[in-house]
């Protein structure tokens, strides 16, 4: 309930994604992850709570601006969440525009708790370094993106979603 509830981008974020246009994917994912802190209403919250209350919100918002992106890139309009499906259904939903088969939505929920519990990578490194400089949380869920490197957006989203779940 707390993932739904959180899918919504700013609307200057979904400008920001818009202005990017043919960018690469990851580019842009960095650049919203970024601005992503601005708008958060935690933005000067450091407690144990307010982090779960971020990581929450990154973890639905990232999809949203993958889709968003992939969407905007092939001349459609992005395609706004569903409230009735759930985290990795949503995700396949947002990109194609269409529900996917309940198959497709179990596969895409497994990917996504495999990587999650894959253990530590670059990004989660990445990210556990600069939050260890006291930086706020979007400045290390930022750095983790940028410690990826080009991937397609679908990894991009993924490999997010493991740092914020590490």
């Amino acid at each position: 309930a707390e993932l739904k509830a959180a899918r919504k981008l700013p609307e200057a974020v979904v400008e920001i994604v818009r202005a990017l246009g043919q960018a690469h994917p990851m580019e842009v994912l960095r650049t919203a992850v970024s601005a992503l802190g601005a708008f958060d209403p935690d933005l000067d919250e450091s407690s144990p709570a307010a982090i779960l209350r971020k990581g929450v919100r990154l973890t639905s918002q990232v999809p949203v601006i993958v889709a968003t992106h992939h969407n905007l890139r092939q001349g459609r309009q992005p395609v706004a969440p569903d409230p009735g499906l759930g985290h990795a259904a949503n995700f396949l939903y947002m990109l194609k525009g269409e529900e996917p088969s309940a198959a497709a939505a179990r596969l895409m929920d497994t990917d996504f708790v495999l990587h999650a519990e894959h253990g530590s990578n670059a990004s989660s490194f990445t990210a556990r370094v600069v939050s260890g400089t006291n930086a706020n949380f979007h400045a290390a869920a930022t750095a983790a993106v940028i410690s990826i490197g080009p991937r397609s957006a679908a990894a991009a989203a993924k490999t997010t979603l493991i740092f914020i779940a590490t």
